[in-house]
């Protein structure tokens, strides 16, 4: 039975992007806003202001005061965040119906006017906030720095995903308050932003009041690079070794992908789950079941829209396994995967895996909304929600047979070794 779930749009006259899923089940709505900026569009030398954005876009505006978002909402019932990745910036809410004036008005407040309250103080406490968040999540943490060091092994140098949305703090300390007020200038602009309201509100209402608050916002000439052409594999393995404190051996091991949006993608996302993501995949059974040299596997694919997407596989080595020989028997499990392709039960499983996690998602209304605002921000396609599992079941076993040919092979692979001091010593 295909999926319906209703997926009413509208551009306002600044360019603002509206998109309304009434769901009537519940009486709250979730106000979901994605602005199309994140780590991929900062330049060298400016790394980390998108991330910085997502703090400051809390410390008061015009008319608002530092922190009065997150209490005027959250003493009405409300609960609110926002996160940051390479492709964009997200800023949501779900609150009772009766609050959603209110919420709407303070995202005017912060997405029109927040530079008015971006001063010199304002700017040196998030500085700190962020250096002490990386210091919490990155830096004193056991692989903390995996992914960072991943991107940049997969990445070439000035790619727009070869450094993390963290950044650097080197570059938010040289960060004048013009350089900061500038980025928010390019890039948070109504015509580079998409609202999603999903909940107990009927379209007509919801465009009505998204233009009472929203409709205002000056609209400014702006314009965004075109995305990076495609990256190919890599020619030869790449491999970095890092040694420290961590509790056990743990090998990362990428692969370039097709950016997300195309078939080729969904081909390369059922490949690797049915490949090492599965509890039956083939690497599990010969890692973990049966020759026990691995505590977990984990395996997905990440999708991106600037040139190149990451797939990622992480083993956990057992204690007392050979990191080399582990890597030896990955080698041998992806080389044979990739001379029969999938089995019919591989396949079966990794679809099935696929259709239950996608409306595991989309029965949230918070994770529909932030779907919804996903598809219609990079790919156009704000009911892309109801087509996916459509597109997922048209793979067959030849699409990703060819496509992990082309994107999984051994000398594709880039691999981040993160050793014990013990296991480098003994190598």
């Amino acid at each position: 039975m295909p999926l319906d779930y209703p997926i009413h749009e509208r551009t306002l006259p600044n360019g603002l992007r509206v998109v309304i899923s009434p769901d009537h089940s519940v009486p709250t709505i979730t106000v979901n806003l994605w602005v199309n900026v994140g780590s991929r569009h900062e330049v060298a030398g400016g790394t980390g202001f998108a991330h910085l954005f997502e703090h400051l876009m809390f410390q008061g505006s015009r008319s608002v005061a530092s922190g009065e978002h997150f209490s005027a909402l959250m003493s009405r019932g409300g609960r609110l965040n926002a996160t940051t990745w390479f492709d964009r910036t997200n800023y949501f809410e779900t609150i009772p119906v009766g609050v959603l004036d209110l919420a709407l008005w303070l995202e005017m407040d912060r997405h029109g006017y927040l530079l008015d309250a971006v001063t010199q103080a304002n700017l040196d406490n998030q500085r700190d906030v962020v250096k002490e968040e990386k210091r919490q999540r990155y830096d004193n943490v056991p692989y903390g720095n995996a992914m960072r060091d991943i991107y940049a092994t997969v990445f070439p140098e000035r790619h727009p995903y070869h450094h993390p949305t963290i950044g650097s703090m080197a570059d938010l300390d040289a960060a004048s308050v013009d350089d900061v007020h500038a980025f928010f200038t390019a890039h948070y602009r109504p015509d580079n932003t998409v609202l999603t309201l999903v909940g107990d509100i009927e379209p007509a209402d919801g465009f009505a009041r998204a233009e009472r608050y929203l409709g205002s916002l000056p609209s400014r000439a702006g314009t965004l690079r075109a995305n990076h052409a495609q990256l190919p594999p890599l020619e030869t393995p790449e491999r970095l070794e890092v040694i420290g404190d961590v509790p056990n051996d743990r090998l990362h091991i990428a692969f370039r992908l097709p950016v997300e949006g195309q078939s080729d993608f969904l081909a390369a996302d059922l490949a690797m789950e049915a490949f090492a993501g599965l509890s039956m995949s083939r690497l599990v059974r010969r890692l973990v079941r049966t020759e026990q040299v691995a505590n977990s596997v984990q395996a997905h694919a990440m999708g991106f829209v600037d040139g190149v997407s990451l797939g990622l596989i992480a083993i956990d080595i057992a204690p007392g396994a050979d990191p080399a020989y582990v890597e030896t028997a990955f080698v041998e499990e992806l080389t044979a995967f990739l001379a029969s392709g999938p089995r019919a039960i591989e396949l079966e499983a990794a679809l099935a895996q696929s259709e239950r996690a996608w409306l595991h998602a989309l029965a949230s209304q918070e994770e529909r909304a932030d779907l919804i605002s996903h598809y219609a921000l990079l790919h156009g396609r704000a009911g892309y929600i109801n087509d996916l599992l459509d597109e997922l079941r048209a793979v067959t076993a030849e699409d990703i047979t060819r496509v992990a040919r082309t994107w999984l092979t051994p000398p594709s692979r880039a691999v981040v070794a993160y050793l014990t001091r013990e296991s480098a010593e003994a190598a």
